[in-house]
Formats: C-alpha cells, sequence, structure tokens
C-alpha cells in the first residue's frame, strides 16, 4: 500500500492557506509549506506567512526555521520535507503539501533524484559573477544555446534555475530539459490527490494588488530595512524573493519607492501567471476553481474531500 499524500498548490494570493485548514481539520491532516520564503525566520509580511493563530492548532512544518542567512533549494526542501512527512505518518495522519513552488512539490510527490548532478562549485561561481556583470538576459541567452527547452521553461530571472541548467549541462554534456522530462515520468511513491486551486485572471490580479498594498501598510518596508540592517545583502537566497528585492533596490537608491512597489505588483502577477502555466503541465492535477462553485469555503473544501477516498 502506498503512503498516502495530498498536494494543495495554486498561484499566490488564490487563498490556499485558508482552504488548506479547513481540509487538515476534516481529513486529519498535517501541513508541509511548500514556499521557499516562509521558511525562513524574521520575513513574515513579504511571505504572507500564515500566523499561529491562523493555523488553528493544525500542526506545520517547513515555517521559520532557518535564518535569512541560510541557502534554501529544492535539494534541501526534498530533505526536509521527507522527514517532516516521516513525522506526520507517524502521528496517524495524512501530509498536506501546500504551497505555490511548483518544482519543489514535483521534486517530493515523484521523489526526483538529484544525486546525478552534484555540482561544481568553481564553475556555478563563475555563472554567478557572469550573472551579476551582464545581468540575467545575457546568462539565459548562454542557457539558450545549450538547451532551448529549458530557456523556453525557465524564466531568465529565475538565476538560481539557470544556473543550474548550465552546470548540469557542463557537468554531464546533457539538456537538464531531457533529465527532468524523465523524472517527470516516474511514478510516484504516493497515493496523492495533486488539487489546484484556481480564480479568475482578473479577480486574481486585484487580490495581488491589494495584497501588496496590505503588506506595505503592514510594515513590509520597515521589514526589509531591519534585514538590511542585520546584514542581508540582495545576493543572499532569501532576498530573491518578491517584494524584498525591490524593496533592497528602493533602499540603496536605484529607483522610487513607488516605482519598487509598482514593480512588486507587476512581478507577482507575472509570477501567479507563470504557476498557472506550471501546474497545467502536471499530471492528474485536479483543478478546484473558485468562481465556479462561488467562492464558498465549505463547498471547495468538499470539492477536494470528494476525491479523497484514502482519507
Amino acid at each position: 500500500m502506498k503512503q498516502p499524500l495530498i498536494v494543495l498548490t495554486g498561484p499566490t494570493a488564490v487563498g490556499k492557506t485558508k482552504a488548506s485548514i479547513r481540509l487538515a481539520k476534516e481529513i486529519g491532516g498535517e501541513i508541509i509549506s511548500a514556499d521557499s520564503m516562509q521558511v525562513y525566520k524574521h520575513m513574515d509580511i513579504g511571505s504572507a506567512k500564515i500566523s499561529p493563530e491562523e493555523m488553528e492548532g493544525v500542526p506545520h512544518y517547513l515555517i521559520d526555521v532557518l535564518e535569512p542567512e541560510e541557502e534554501f533549494h529544492v535539494v534541501r526542501f526534498q530533505q526536509m520535507a521527507k522527514e517532516a512527512m516521516k513525522q506526520i505518518y507517524a502521528n496517524g495522519h495524512i501530509p498536506i503539501l501546500v504551497g505555490g513552488t511548483g518544482f519543489y512539490i514535483q521534486a517530493v510527490l515523484y521523489d526526483i533524484d538529484f544525486t546525478e548532478n552534484k555540482g561544481e562549485p568553481e564553475y556555478r561561481k563563475e555563472l554567478e559573477e557572469y550573472a551579476r556583470a551582464y545581468g540575467p538576459r545575457l546568462l539565459h541567452d548562454r542557457l539558450r544555446t545549450v538547451d532551448a527547452k529549458a530557456a523556453d521553461e525557465i524564466h531568465a530571472n529565475n538565476v538560481k534555475r539557470v544556473i543550474r541548467a548550465l552546470e548540469y549541462h557542463h557537468l554531464t554534456g546533457k539538456c537538464i530539459s531531457a533529465h527532468n522530462e524523465r523524472e517527470r515520468a516516474r511514478k510516484s511513491p504516493y497515493e496523492f490527490r495533486y488539487f489546484v486551486l484556481n480564480d479568475s485572471r482578473s479577480r486574481l490580479y486585484e487580490r495581488i494588488n491589494n495584497r501588496v498594498d496590505q503588506m506595505m501598510e503592514e510594515g513590509l518596508l520597515q521589514e526589509v530595512k531591519a534585514l538590511k540592517m542585520r546584514g542581508c545583502t540582495r545576493n543572499m537566497v532569501s532576498m530573491q524573493g518578491l517584494g524584498y528585492k525591490e524593496l533592497f533596490a528602493y533602499l540603496e537608491g536605484e529607483i522610487t519607492l513607488e516605482m519598487a512597489v509598482y514593480q512588486i505588483k507587476r512581478d507577482t502577477r507575472h509570477f501567479a501567471k507563470r504557476q498557472i502555466t506550471w501546474f497545467k503541465r502536471e499530471k492528474q492535477v485536479l483543478w478546484i476553481e473558485k468562481n465556479q462553485l462561488n467562492y464558498d469555503e465549505e463547498a471547495i473544501v468538499n470539492a477536494m474531500k470528494a476525491q479523497i477516498s484514502f482519507a
């Protein structure tokens, strides 16, 4: 018998947090955050981190566990998520993987093997310096010359993944796109249900804009100032998150505050669009369209419960 696993994902600001708490309470679940920013301490506002009160007693894992100076990547996420799942199964509960980072979800769901690419620090450093000197676009162009499919799949601003793809080609002489395709074809070791919570594009974009305004009102700028005072720099993995990098640019005098807020909204909308594109490519996905369920929270959870026969 395969062990059960629930995935609840969807674009940023769609309302995953609220739905996940209700679902966890209904099916006896515990939640693992599949978010690359909520894992960090001291980064509460910009990551839209769930508060202890909002958890309503449902255990959460991979939230507030790393310092901003620490690196977090898909391999580390996979290891930490597997440890959390062991604990949840030992508790007699069902793990619910919640978040919008599709690659992280895929890594756990299909137990992707990353050992084939051990990495080469010197070459990686060379690529990082190239990106700093010439910008992410030219680095992305380098990827396109060796792996056009990967270049189509990875956004130019996602420097970390562009570097990993170039590094993989450098080490193996093969395309990471082909490697990823093989890994995606793997069968999941879990009995899973993969839900994508979605909304109309116009309503989603409105939620994103309102959320950014709310974050600014709640003190996002002060949060970023405190991180800068702490010694955090723009090239840290933790500071690559939406909201943090734009406000760093403002604090360093590169753009106005108005422009920073505009860029956060614009880039978050673009990010949501890319997330939806990613989920459309995934296999065995069950779409939960909020507008078709009249935004009724109970109906949304019931639609998911109806598909969870192992619960």
